[in-house]
């Protein structure tokens, strides 16, 4: 292993100490980072009889930050690995590597069928929603609403052309991996996990085909203009309690230190966790600081659990029990479901059908 740890700090803290009970003087410490790498060959297994070498290098660095001059000195690690695939072509192994890669191209042919059927889909649902405003404006003299116009637009071939993009491109990654080209680990991961749960999100759709199974994607649907803008008043005084608490209590309480840290700490305090904690960690060494916080806690605690999540939990109760009273009387019909019922002939009458073009097949046209 090499590595080089104390080269960037102070004389006085990275002298070595001449006695055991001698440390070292990080007093004028301002930030050390600490490098090191090591290489070396990894054994990994396939299966219970085939396996292969890989040479990896592992860069990391311990960075000590002192910036704050608190007295605790925050340290954090950063690593990187790097694989280098064994080029021995007597290793075994390759055979299950090849059927994977085979498998991650079929996913992605197929996904691309998904997508390109779905955006086709997209494409002609835009179309005609066009088409329809232009006959409203052209012979009617009417502007179409904004809910006949997302009428035209199906949300769930939008989700599967997001998740197909997702598992495309993950896929593509994933393939690198197992070629050792790449090491986005972790970007591969947050692409094929999020298109995953895309995916499962999507089979919602076919239960909503059953009334009695479609209750929660309707009662989401109704709540959800509601909830927003109930979500955007919440959001102004959830950010002036998170910078009011970063500025006043962040050099006393180690979960006030950041802002991302202030806004987990609240969320965690909305939800019940960690109250005793944080009350408890919050230093005395000032009497007024000690009184805000408590002030502050109180307050913030209050507010968010007996009144924010109460009217939350109210909005959705009420876009639920709605629903349930328009389920029991008859249904509002909007201008678009108005306009498609004056059309009574069925679809085989044969008045919908178009000028036919020549009929053509892969071996012969014939017209």
């Amino acid at each position: 292993p090499t590595g080089t740890c104390l080269k960037h700090l102070p004389k006085e803290a990275s002298r070595r100490p001449s006695h055991p009970t001698e440390a070292a003087q990080f007093s004028h410490l301002y930030s050390g980072p600490c490098s090191f790498g090591h290489e070396r060959n990894v054994l990994t297994a396939l299966c219970q009889q085939n396996s292969y070498f890989e040479s990896v290098f592992v860069f990391g660095q311990i960075l000590m930050d002192n910036k704050a001059h608190s007295g605790k000195v925050r340290i954090s690690l950063h690593n990187r690995a790097t694989i280098q695939e064994c080029k021995d072509p007597n290793v075994s192994g390759h055979a299950e590597s090849y059927a994977r890669e085979l498998f991650d191209c079929l996913v992605v042919v197929v996904c691309v069928l998904s997508l390109l059927l779905c955006g086709r889909s997209v494409l002609r649902g835009i179309l005609l929603q066009h088409e329809y405003e232009q006959f409203f404006k052209h012979k009617l003299s009417r502007g179409v609403s904004w809910g006949d116009r997302m009428e035209f637009i199906n949300g769930w071939y939008i989700l599967l052309i997001i998740s197909d993009m997702f598992t495309i491109i993950g896929s593509f990654i994933k393939i690198g991996i197992e070629s050792k080209t790449l090491s986005s680990y972790d970007v591969c991961g947050i692409l094929l996990g999020t298109s995953t749960l895309l995916v499962w999100v999507g089979v919602i759709r076919y239960l909503s085909f059953f009334q009695k199974y479609n209750i929660l994607i309707v009662t989401l649907r109704a709540a959800f203009p509601n909830v927003i803008r109930f979500c955007c008043c919440v959001a102004a005084i959830y950010l002036g309690y998170c910078f009011c608490g970063w500025i006043v209590l962040g050099p006393y309480h180690t979960k006030f230190r950041s802002l991302s840290t202030v806004s987990e700490c609240l969320f965690s305090l909305i939800n019940g966790d960690d109250m005793f904690v944080t009350f408890a960690e919050m230093e005395q060494s000032s009497s007024l600081v000690w009184v805000f916080s408590q002030l502050y806690l109180y307050t913030f605690i209050s507010l968010f659990i007996y009144m924010v999540l109460s009217l939350f939990i109210a909005l959705i109760t009420g876009a639920y029990d709605t629903i349930m009273a328009q389920s029991q009387e008859q249904v509002r019909i909007t201008d678009l479901h108005a306009f498609i019922a004056q059309c009574t002939d069925t679809p085989c009458s044969g008045k919908f059908r178009g000028p036919e073009g020549p009929s053509c097949s892969f071996l012969c046209c014939c017209e």
